[in-house]
Order: C-alpha cells, then structure tokens, then sequence
C-alpha cells in the first residue's frame, strides 16, 4: 500500500522524467499548488546554472535565500551565491514593509532575471516558495529552465494552520522540524501544537518537575481499535525541553511560521493531577490516562491552587512562544466532579454562577485575564462558548461550523476546523486494507469543497472568520510515516482552500497539478498517500431503471480496466470504457494503470442484487445530520454499509423508530425480506427493539408477512427473513427504536441511535 522513498523515486522517473542522466536541459512547470491570484505565462524562459546570483539585501531576505539553497542543492548538488548587488543572470529578492498586505508578493521570471518583490520579507519568502516549484524536479541538473511568468499573489485568509497533537503520540524534535517545512512549502503559516493531554504533558515546565517525572508517562497504550479494549503492557513516554522547543520556534520563525501552543484547561487534564494530585476535586490518587476518550477527572475549579498551578505554568509557556495566541483547550470538560466538589459548589455560590457550564466560563475568562495581563490572546475550542464567551476570545470552531457563527454573529475571531472537513484523522480511503483511523470519512475531495465562511454570516460578520485549519489527533498514528501518510496530499488541498480565491478553485485542475507537484513531495521523503489517484464509482440509475457503476481517476493518461469475477484487475483486463451494469450480485473491481504501472487505490465493490434494487423508496422522518446520505436511494442500491459506518451508507435515526417503504414495478412474488442494522452499544447504537416487515398490493392496505424481536450479534446484524406465498409490489420496512440507554451504559439517560441500511427484497 505504501511505497518506500525509493521506489516512489524511482517511480517519478517513470512517470516525470525526473532523471539525472538527461543530457538536454530540462523546463519547470507552470503547476503551483496553491494557485496564485495571478498568474500570467510568457515566452520567455530564464536558465538557472552555476554562474546565477541570488541578491538579497536584508537579513531576512538572506535567510530565504538561503532556505532556497537547500532546496536547489537537493536538485542540482549546488548553490547559489548571495550577494547584496546584482541585476544580470540574478534572482532578486526585495522586501518592503505593507504591513497591510504583508504575506504578498510579485514574481516575474524573464530572460535574464528572475525578481521578486515581498509586501515583506514573509511576501518574499512565499514568492520563493512558489520559485522552487517552477523549477523542474530533476536531479543532479547542471543548469535548468525556470518558465517565464508574471505572477501577482497575497493570501485569502490571514489564518492558515496545521495542528498536531503529541499527547497521545510523541513525535521527536527533527520530525516537529519536518512538518513545519512542509507548511512552509505550501504557504500555511500557523502551527497549533497541541502539548498536554489526559495521556501524556510534553513540556517542560521547570517550577514542577514532577510533570517530566510523572505526567509525561504512561503505563501502556491501546492497541487496536477502541472497543477491542485491548493495551500493549509497554510504558510510554517522552517531552520536550524548553531548550528542544526554543529551537522549533526558531526555526518555525525563519519559515514566518507562528507556533500556538495548547495547555489544555479545565478538562484533558489527567496527566497533570497524576502528578499534582491535589489539583483535582477527590484528591486522587491519580493515574496517566492509557484510554483514549474523555475522563470526568479535570482541574478542580474551586481550588485556588489550580489557578496558581497554571499561572504559573503559563509564565514559562508565555516565556517560550512570542506569538500573540495561547491555546488553552477548554473542550470536552465532564462537570461529575464539580457537580459533587464542595469547593466548586462555593465558587459558583460565591461568584452568583447559576449552573456548572458557567463555571466553566468563569475558569475560561480568569485565565483569559491572566493572559491578557501578560499580552497574549486565548484561543479555545468552541465549547468556551457554553456558559458566556470570555471578552477577547477566539474560537475555533470543531463541532460543525455552528460555534464558528456564533461567535463571529458575537463578533469573535473565528478559526474554522470543523469535523467533517478538516480532521485528518478521519479515514481518507474507503478501500479495504487501509490502516486504523479513528472513524469518518474525509477523501481529499471532500477537504477541497471545504468553504471556511458559511452563507449563513452577512459581510460584516464573514469578516471575524480568519481563517482554517486541519487537526491530526493522534490516538491511532503512532508514529512520523503514518502521520504523513494521513496529512498529505489532503494538507497540499487545504492549502489552496485557504491561500487561492474561491472562484479560482477547481478540483480537476487542482489535481492535475498536485500530480506534477508530486515529486517534490518524493525528494522530501514524504510518505504521502496516493488516493487522490484513486478509481472512484459512482451510481447511477440507466435508460432500463437499473443501475450502473460509472468509473473516474484523477490521471492524465491513465487506463482503468476491470474485472467482475472478483479478481485482481491487471493492464491486460477489460479496459473501462462506459458505465457498468449491476446485473448480478458480485464485486465489480478497478484499478488505474499508467505505463503499465499500478496507480492509487483499486475500486473494490461488492453488490447485492435484488428485486429492490434501484427502485422508489420512501422514508418517514428524516435521519441525523451526521448519518444521512442524503437521497433515500440508498437504501436500495446494493451495497451494504460497513461496519464502521463511515461509509456514507448507513441512515442513522437518534431516538426515532425507522420506516421505509419499497415501490416495485408490478406486483411480484416474494421470497426473502432483508435489512441490516447495528449494535454497537458502547457508542450510543442500538439495535431495534423489534423488525416487521408488510407487504401491499395498493399502497395502501398492507399485511403482516415477518417479524423479528431478537438481535444479539455485535456489529453488523443482518436481518433475513424467509416467507412463504407472498405477493405484493409495496413492500414496508419498520423498525422500532430501543429508546433510553440505560443506566450505567455509556451514554445513559440519552435517546439511542438506530441505524439501517440495505432493504433486500427477493
């Protein structure tokens, strides 16, 4: 599934000529990823070699240009010198001070010179960037031709970030140092680093020692999936000195990266009370979280000491990050334990706070203060605004874009990350084999569509939305090759959501130049994933009122072909050339060959046929927001949803009963009766409490024909049901839902989820 750095070099060789044996001098592309606002091609061609200067005449300008060097010196084995004059076979670097506009720039390659002119030296640094992607990726080149352009570019949103969580997963210093080169190349300029967790606190704070000593380890690990409950028995742990991240911020500022870090507050906050136990409610004692999830322990909001601890704490994290933001978290905090605290029941008395959410607002708004006091600015997840928002707050909206209007309708900054757009933990692929995710489904697509500013916000308060970013929790990539496989190519399509002008965006030109831009990925050593390449299906229904299988990829030049005996398409099967009928059950298979070489992901499809198939459904009650696919159709398209239910197929009812009804084309006989469902109790999914299904003539009068009142099975529970002399053309499905989850099941007192899918009628 996953090329080594080599085979993906040598495979660019194959597919970009990327070799170093060309004798003639090889031509950049004009292909940048993000698009630049403007961008005009001339005829004219500038030869970079040996003898070509680079003039820089600030500091700053000097150090990108010696960012450049490192880049050409991994092309060509050479560097440029750098002089402070220069205007004949030069790239010239000039930075002003537009503080107004200041990441924009100009870049004109011509004949004789390339130029350069930043609004500052950030606009310059992000001209360069665009630089290196003109050259072309040939190694070991003597000299090359930079294509002649006039580009005139500045950013959409001034927000442009990429977060990473090192809680749950550590990853080393060179590696942090990897991922903000990356940003760099594609002009994000924020790096959300998110350091204490219920699993792990990863920096040092020198006034309480006890937090290296303690709260930076854990016992063990889960291993697998969440509900296999299962741990690897292996200790765990690792931080950051205050020396270690001196030097990322550092060097995160030489690339005009701004590093925000997170100290999570009030909850996520178990690590910290297992060192520091008294800073709970209960006192402890208090262990380092080895579950992923939420816990009811977080930092006792009574307790004066709390406050202290994390003044304190803030000091020396204020002390290490000159950006104006501090992230202090604020999202999924339980209130059990305030709710019991006597402590913090006297603070709510004491402060006239009517419930526990607005205690937590009270915490939120006194370490906002604290803040303040210092010069820094507090970001928190959109649960700060439960309760009251604190004065100077931005949010950054997770769950959905809701919180994100909210605030900006309160004319708060927003940073918008939703869930279903910009959480890179989410699986990417729907193919089978792909590694462990935390659930969803998010394909580079789909991150492509994303729209930061909702249509719901007038002029005025669009303008609170500064920008996006995608977040990489790390419950389940534990380590660097996986996390890079899981941000990239959907960080490169995120990129341009936030860079390029919105009516600029396309997504089949985007992909065709990440397809050129691949090789710099290559070069860098980047285990990016190949499933923008993909065979994608879609279904639709054809001319006879079946339905077909319509294949796409996303490669010039490419070839699909297919088989379907569920064998592994080779170049030599069935070249794909139309739409392909569902006329029987079996796997339909696909695969994209370029050169006679496997490319991205094969499209593997498993169908049911049956009489239902592609016919009229009509569902009672609409589905949850999360778990609809949107068109009842569904329902009946033979394929059946899986068992992580991310796949766009289930329809999920939250404390509904389900029923659904089946128009066939004439009155026909009935054999089999059929519907799947879930049981999936320890998140919130249960099965019915009861399955019938009816039968009519007319639409009208139905019948009693099955009935099922048992579902033991974990997962997926397909119901069957075999019937004897029965006829109809409408066929009814319902589903009673369980109702209450019970007391002491995770979720208890809140309405259960039903879900279902695939209604078979044969």
């Amino acid at each position: 599934m996953k090329l080594s750095v080599l085979s993906c070099l040598l495979l660019s060789v194959a597919l970009w000529g990327c070799s170093g044996l060309q004798s003639k001098v090889t031509k950049g592309k004009v292909s940048i990823v993000p698009m630049p606002a403007n961008i005009t091609e001339k005829p004219d061609s500038f030869l970079l070699n040996k003898r070509t200067v680079i003039v820089a005449a600030t500091e700053a300008d000097k150090k990108t240009a010696e960012l450049f060097n490192e880049w050409l010196k991994m092309l060509t084995d050479y560097q440029l010198d750098i002089q402070s004059t220069g205007d004949h076979n030069a790239i010239i670097l000039h930075s002003g001070s537009d503080t107004t506009n200041a990441e924009g720039y100009t870049l004109d390659v011509a004949q004789d010179k390339i130029t350069i002119n930043g609004n500052s030296g950030r606009g310059t640094f992000y001209a360069v960037q665009t630089l290196m992607q003109l050259l072309p990726f040939t190694t070991h080149a003597r000299e090359m031709y930079v294509p002649g352009v006039n580009i005139t570019d500045a950013p959409r949103f001034a927000y442009r970030g990429m977060h990473l969580d090192v809680g749950r997963h550590i990853f080393d210093a060179d590696f942090i140092k990897k991922y903000i080169d990356l940003m760099a190349m594609y002009k994000m300029n924020t790096f959300h680093w998110h350091l204490t967790e219920d699993q792990g606190w990863r920096i040092e704070i020198k006034k309480y020692p006890r937090l290296q000593e303690i709260a930076s380890k854990r016992k063990e690990t889960m291993a697998g999936a969440y509900n296999d409950n299962k741990y690897d028995g292996t200790p765990y742990g690792g931080y950051y000195s205050q020396a270690m991240i001196k030097e990322i911020v550092k060097y995160a500022a030489d690339r005009f990266i701004t590093i925000v870090p997170e100290i999570e507050m009030p909850g996520h906050a178990l690590a910290a009370l297992a060192a520091y136990p008294n800073l709970g409610c209960t006192g402890g004692p208090y262990e380092v979280g080895t579950r992923w999830g939420v816990y009811d322990d977080v930092f006792c909001a009574g307790n004066d000491s709390v406050y202290t601890f994390l003044e304190n704490v803030l000091d020396e994290v204020t002390a290490l990050f000159p950006g104006k933001y501090i992230h202090i978290g604020g999202d999924e905090c339980p209130k059990v334990r305030w709710e019991k605290c006597p402590k913090c029941q006297a603070r709510m008395k004491q402060e006239g706070l009517k419930d526990e959410h607005a205690l937590q607002s009270y915490f939120i708004q006194r370490m906002e203060k604290y803040l303040n006091s210092r010069g820094k600015r507090i970001i928190g997840w959109d649960e700060i605004l439960e309760g009251g928002l604190a004065a100077d707050a931005t949010v950054m909206s997770w769950r959905g874009m809701e919180g994100g209007i909210a605030a900006a309708k309160q004319k708060h900054d927003v940073i918008m990350t939703p869930g279903d757009f910009c959480y890179f933990d989410h699986y990417q692929s729907l193919s089978p084999g792909e590694p462990l995710a935390i659930g969803g489904f998010l394909p580079v697509s789909k991150v492509y569509s994303f729209e930061p500013v909702p249509a719901e916000l007038n002029k005025e308060e669009a303008r609170y939305i500064k920008g996006a970013q995608a977040n990489l929790w790390t419950e389940y990539i534990p380590n660097s090759s996986y996390l890079e496989y899981m941000a990239y190519p959907r960080a490169i399509a995120l990129s341009e959501v936030l860079w390029s002008p919105a009516e600029k965006r396309n997504y089949n030109n985007f992909v065709n130049r990440l397809r050129n831009n691949l090789p710099m990925l290559i070069l860098k050593g980047v285990n990016y994933a190949k499933h923008v390449f993909e065979v994608t299906g879609a279904l639709q229904e054809n001319k006879k009122g079946g339905l077909e299988v319509a294949l796409d990829a996303k490669l010039n030049a490419g070839v699909i072909t297919y088989t379907l005996d569920s064998s592994a398409p080779t170049p030599s099967s069935a070249v794909y050339a139309g739409p392909i009928p569902v006329a029987k059950t079996g796997t339909i298979r696909a695969q994209l060959f370029l050169n006679d070489r496997r490319y991205g992901n094969e499209y593997f499809q498993y169908f049911i046929y049956h009489k239902g198939l592609g016919k009229k459904v009509t569902m009672a009650g609409e589905p949850g927001k999360s778990y609809n696919p949107g068109n009842t159709a569904a329902l009946v398209n033979g394929i059946e949803g899986n068992a992580s239910y991310n796949d766009g197929q289930w329809f999920g009812y939250n404390g509904k009963d389900v029923e659904a009804t089946v128009e066939l084309d004439s009155i026909q006989d009935i054999h089999l009766l059929g519907a799947n469902t879930i049981n999936a109790t320890d998140n919130w999914i249960y099965p019915p409490k009861q399955v019938t299904f009816s039968v009519s003539d007319d639409g009208k009068s139905y019948r009693e024909v099955y009935k099922q009142t048992s579902f033991t099975g974990k997962g997926v529970n397909k119901i069957r049901g075999s019937v004897n002399n029965v006829r109809g053309r409408f066929i009814r499905l319902q589903m009673k839902n369980y109702g209450t989850i019970p007391a002491g099941a995770p979720g208890a007192g809140s309405p259960a989820w039903l879900f279902v899918d695939e209604f078979i009628i044969n």
